[in-house]
């Protein structure tokens, strides 16, 4: 099946397009910089690029002109800087795409907006009601699907409801935090978007879409900390005005101002399905938002082409290969990246070195330092460090590596990555990997840590010192450049 999918470098996006690839589509991605697109290489490899702007219909014969496609996924969001310029940017946009769907002969469009149920919509929610009523005007076969808050590591929303979780124990919110919603999970999201291609049962269709909870934004808030295992107090304050409070989140997390604008004119609005037809026409298990946000925070983040792997591994494994799919979490992390240039015929024997890190031969630099912390960590209740290595020269995802555990050994690619599995307020990996290109071979050494709370955060701070030179030296001694 041709597929058009633009917004392809969007969060919605880059979660669709393995899987979309790993089903055998022909994909096009429209994306308005390609220097900013960055899917993985096997999957670059089996995509097609467009970069073309939707706010400049002008240009659209020329990008598309001959071009066909099945079906189009329309994912672009957030192009105006300014609420006045919100609606402009986004019904531009989506006039464009329709001229771009009819000059390329689409049988259906996709569209993933915002649920608009309510008479009084926020700004943001009115932009989205107007894209969709412009895709149904079109006059193409239309599935328009229709979420609240979107429950998946790297969604700005999660991201907002993580970062103010972990960094505040008392929370003073306004009072219409108790707004309830019908958050979903990025995964029940994925399969409602690729289980309706060329569905006809989904045809001219509006459908809302929601996990099985009901809950307010503090509820929300709340229940993120308990799985965290934060103890957190949220207290309602009748009398926080809205541009106070996208302050505050504002200068609370990493969102933008305007961002933090447009949420806290959204959270006012109730989000909660009214219809409930998807249900049956892509039956799937819906996943509860406690259990959306421990998936969200597994050890490794997979695309979505992992999990559908454990079906059909013989198949899918000889598209994608799995080592394109790990990938280290980066949001909400701190992180240590060092380099190093290494000699081309180096390659090999730099390689072997890090593969053969831990138990007897040590960690390169400061053994006893590491010894001391596996024998505090044993103190702690940890693993310790004494369990080496299974193996002076063969290693393995699985094995243990002294307080480590092996999640990826793909000495092909020259790439190993290690998860922590000793006592910490958070959660650590160390990577060690030779890139290279036709002038250069860099080893690279990456330590990420995923702090809980503010313990973790003041652990990671306390550990800078020591980091800074262990760290330093383990990778000069590894590219052997001592």
């Amino acid at each position: 099946m041709r597929i058009l999918l633009t917004g392809a470098n969007g969060y919605i996006g880059m979660r669709l397009l393995p899987v979309l690839v790993e089903a055998g589509h022909e994909v096009t991605c429209v994306v308005r910089d390609v220097n900013r697109f960055k899917p993985s290489k096997d999957l670059l490899e089996k995509v097609n690029i467009i970069e073309f702007d939707f706010l400049h219909p002008e240009n659209a014969m020329q990008h598309f002109n001959k071009k066909q496609f099945d079906v189009a996924y329309y994912l672009i969001h957030s192009l105006g800087d300014t609420a006045t310029t919100l609606k402009e940017y986004e019904l531009r946009c989506a006039g464009c795409f329709v001229l771009v769907a009819t000059l390329t002969h689409v049988k259906q469009i996709i569209y993933l907006g915002g649920i608009s149920n309510e008479e009084r919509l926020s700004k943001h929610l009115l932009a989205r009601k107007a894209v969709k009523d412009v895709i149904i005007r079109s006059e193409i076969a239309y599935t328009i699907f229709e979420a609240g808050v979107i429950v998946g590591s790297g969604s700005i929303s999660f991201e907002i409801i993580r970062e103010l979780t972990e960094k505040l124990p008392v929370m003073i919110v306004p009072l219409w935090l108790n707004s309830r919603c019908q958050p979903i999970a990025i995964r029940n999201v994925i399969n409602y978007l690729h289980g309706s291609l060329l569905n006809e049962q989904t045809y001219f269709k509006t459908f809302e879409i929601g996990g099985p909870d009901i809950l307010t934004y503090k509820d929300m808030l709340l229940d993120f900390a308990a799985v965290r295992g934060y103890k957190r107090y949220v207290i309602t304050f009748p009398v926080l005005f809205p541009s106070l409070s996208a302050h505050w989140i504002y200068l609370t997390t990493s969102a933008n101002f305007y961002f933090a604008k447009q949420l806290v004119q959204s959270v006012r609005n109730y989000v909660i399905c009214k219809e409930f037809s998807i249900r049956k026409i892509i039956p799937q298990e819906l996943i509860p938002y406690k259990e959306a946000i421990k998936l969200a925070f597994k050890r490794i983040e997979q695309n979505m082409v992992v999990s559908s792997w454990t079906d059909s591994a013989s198949s899918s494994l000889t598209r994608l290969e799995v080592n394109q799919h790990i990938e280290v979490p980066v949001n909400g992390c701190f992180i240590d990246r060092k380099w190093i240039e290494i000699d081309k015929d180096e390659i090999e024997e730099v390689s072997e070195r890090f593969f053969g890190i831990g138990g007897e031969q040590g960690w390169f630099y400061a053994d006893n330092l590491w010894k001391t912390r596996g024998i505090l960590d044993k103190l702690l209740g940890g693993v310790g460090a004494s369990r080496g290595r299974r193996s002076k020269v063969d290693i393995e995802p699985g094995d243990a590596i002294d307080f480590w555990r092996v999640i990826l050994a793909d000495r092909k690619n020259h790439r190993l990555l290690l998860y922590a599995e000793m006592k910490l307020p958070g959660e650590a990996w160390l990577e060690f990997a030779i890139v290279q290109n036709e002038n250069r071979s860099i080893l690279k050494q990456t330590a990420t840590f995923r702090p809980m709370g503010l313990m973790g955060r003041a652990y990671w701070f306390s550990m800078l010192p020591f980091h800074f030179f262990i760290f330093r030296n383990m990778l000069k001694n590894i590219a052997g450049k001592k």
